[in-house]
């Protein structure tokens, strides 16, 4: 691989604030990793707020472990995990989250009932990114 294809895909992962990148392309493998304490990217990347609401002692907010993309559903044309208004208990599995071409199921960590949806199916999401939100 090229000097100046490792500079290209180094430089998408500070616009896209990625730490790490794996890339294969027939026989060779490169694995980019950084950070996060690496200096603040100049370029402005458009990012949707993440900061959790005003938070309600009976109210759990299920975060993204993450960076990835966020899907509902096990399939494009399945019924979502779970809905609004739907009863979870520990270990449901609420959402897929992609990276790196692996779907990574995110379960609920307490029983409760699903308050909110906090991202649209197909939302690229970082880590910590608030993506349900269960009243116990």
């Amino acid at each position: 691989m090229k000097e100046s294809d490792i500079r290209r895909y180094a430089q998408l992962m500070g616009e896209l604030g990625l730490t790490g990148l794996e890339i294969k392309n027939k026989d060779d493998v490169v694995r980019l990793e950084r950070s996060y304490s690496a200096a603040p990217v100049s370029t402005p990347v458009p990012v949707m707020d993440s900061a959790p609401k005003a938070a309600d002692p009976n109210t759990v907010s299920v975060t993204s472990p993450m960076v990835g993309v966020f899907y509902q559903a096990p399939a494009e044309n399945a019924e979502p995990y779970v809905k609004v208004g739907d009863r979870v208990q520990a270990g449901t599995v609420l959402c897929l989250v992609e990276a790196m071409k692996m779907m990574n199921e995110i379960t609920a960590e307490s029983d409760g009932t699903i308050a909110e949806v906090c991202v649209q199916n197909g939302q690229v999401v970082d880590y910590g990114r608030e993506l349900f939100r269960i009243k116990r």
